[in-house]
């Protein structure tokens, strides 16, 4: 009988009780526990972080009969119990600094209650939760293990209101203060969230958590591996398309050579009968990060070719907000390779996998368009077919009538329109939303063309010029496709067999807002 699919559940002891599937990560549990005291992960949402942080809460608590059959078995002392204290920001959202003490009060008074202790009418976030550790040190008669999940949450919740979020950070700065004035009595912390904000301004109370996050002895500690899923869960999985599975829902990684799947992803694949879908990516709202990238007129096609120093991956605060950061914690961006450039580790980044390719320009598209999502799948459906049969008036009536139905409203709030890049940006989204294989800057031995187009046996090579007139007749020649020729950008794909390479070369207007003229030579 095949055991039942955890969707959705994150405690450890209904999934073990209640016939679900557990992947074993107790291997890590024994690891942290056995190495360290103080350790902070950040992982996106959904990736299995608040159950192996429940799995700490019962492995602590003694609860030996839970863990039979597992790495960790045999290898804990089950006869020592600590008491611990579970902070769980993940219900509600708070939008004050006074709904976050009065939240923070009522979860350490909840603690007491379940431990044993009178509750204590303190309203004093630091003075009650240094009373909770200590007391409970006094009735147990020993240290204090105390689990953080969702830490950042209340922060993320006001990204938006930069004052209010950064009133939340410091009403958590002060909770977490408390880890160092009681190290004494505590004798393991482990925080999670998806955020990393810098030790400055949240952690500078407990300087010595260990960041396990791009540590590559626990870059597997959430998430599925491709071994772990072909043990678990292989009667679930017969017959399935193992290159379009990990093609869809596989390319995670956080240092290390093993990648590994969001979880959620794969337990509602198996669910809805291997139907690939955005499953994870619809659980979430990217919003805030598109409207930071259209509000910096970020040049999109760069996010194919991101080189960062392992500071901004870590750097996180309210009050400057790098968008790769965010798209990275968030699980948008992931660690494709790494390598040493004066002396600093740098890290190359990609979009992980099919899921979030697709949903994400999706999104990107309608952010810097201003366009709903039912308009825009009927463009992209035109363009899918024109892309298809290699149709350059198809495809530039596409462009024409996409740019032509942007509301005039997004052109008069800020300036976006008014760059090269922006025009470069769309285009990008729009071919990438159709899983096109986008080599933006394409370089040759002659210089880099915008983009190049890879779409079944058809390569587009194309180039993008913004100038100022409305009158074709003022550009005697296309600018951009000569610049193509001059520079014989699609020269390397010509020799190759059995395709068909198309040089094309769009002009748009500034006063126009929309495509000029465009001209194509095909070979």
């Amino acid at each position: 009988m095949k055991k039942k699919l955890p969707i959705g559940i994150q405690t450890f002891s209904e999934i073990v009780t209640e016939g679900y599937y557990y992947v074993d990560k107790s291997y890590y549990a024994h690891k942290l526990i056995s190495e360290g005291k103080h350790y902070f992960l950040s992982r996106p949402r959904r990736f299995g972080k608040s159950l192996f942080l429940d799995t700490l809460k019962e492995l602590f608590e003694g609860n030996q009969k839970l863990f039979k059959g597992l790495y960790i078995y045999d290898k804990w002392d089950w006869s020592v119990i600590y008491p611990v204290i579970v902070i769980d920001f993940a219900g509600g959202v708070l939008q004050s600094r006074r709904e976050l003490d009065e939240r923070i009060c009522k979860i350490l008074r909840s603690n007491q209650l379940k431990l044993g202790l009178e509750p204590n009418n303190d309203d004093n976030v630091v003075s009650l939760f240094e009373d909770t550790i200590l007391n409970l040190f006094k009735k147990y008669g020993r240290r204090v293990v105390v689990l953080v999940d969702e830490y950042d949450k209340p922060i993320i919740d006001n990204i938006e209101s930069q004052d209010v979020a950064a009133q939340m950070r410091d009403g958590l700065k002060n909770l977490y203060s408390v880890f160092k004035s009681e190290d004494a009595h505590i004798q393991f912390v482990f925080m999670t969230g998806v955020t990393k904000f810098s030790k400055v301004s949240l952690f500078s109370g407990i300087n010595q958590l260990i960041d396990i996050t791009l540590d590559e002895n626990f870059s597997t500690i959430c998430g599925y591996t491709d071994d772990e899923l072909k043990l678990y869960f292989a009667e679930h999985l017969k017959g399935v398309d193992w290159d379009k599975l990990q093609t869809w829902y596989n390319g995670y990684k956080w240092l290390g050579d093993i990648s590994v799947y969001n979880p959620y992803d794969l337990l509602m694949f198996i669910h809805k009968n291997f139907s690939y879908r955005n499953y994870w990516f619809e659980t979430g709202n990217p919003n805030f990060i598109i409207k930071l990238f259209e509000k910096s007129h970020y040049f999109l096609p760069a996010l194919e070719n991101i080189e960062v120093t392992e500071s901004i991956l870590n750097s996180f605060d309210v009050e400057k907000i790098d968008p790769i950061t965010l798209l990275f914690q968030s699980g948008y961006l992931t660690i494709d390779s790494t390598f040493t450039r004066r002396d600093r580790l740098i890290f190359c980044l990609k979009i992980p996998n099919n899921e979030v390719k697709i949903a994400l320009n999706d999104l990107l598209i309608d952010g810097y368009t201003g366009k709903n999502p039912s308009n825009r799948t009927h463009f992209q459906d035109e363009l899918y077919r024109s892309l298809k049969t290699g149709n350059i008036s198809g495809i530039t009536g596409v462009i024409e009538r996409l740019f032509a139905s942007i509301p005039w409203r997004n052109f008069t709030k800020n300036s976006i329109a008014d760059s090269e890049g922006y025009y470069a940006s769309v285009l990008y989204a729009l071919f990438s939303s159709l899983d096109a294989q986008v080599i933006p800057e394409d370089i040759t031995n002659h210089g880099q063309v915008d983009m190049t187009v890879k779409f079944g046996q058809n390569i587009y090579v194309v180039e993008v010029k913004l100038v100022d007139t409305d009158n074709p007749d003022e550009l005697g020649s296309n600018p951009a496709l000569k610049q193509i020729q001059e520079k014989k950008y699609a020269q390397k794909y010509k020799s190759r067999a059995g395709v068909v390479v198309h040089e094309v070369g769009l002009v748009f207007s500034r006063k126009l807002r929309n495509l000029l003229v465009w001209d194509a030579v095909t070979h």
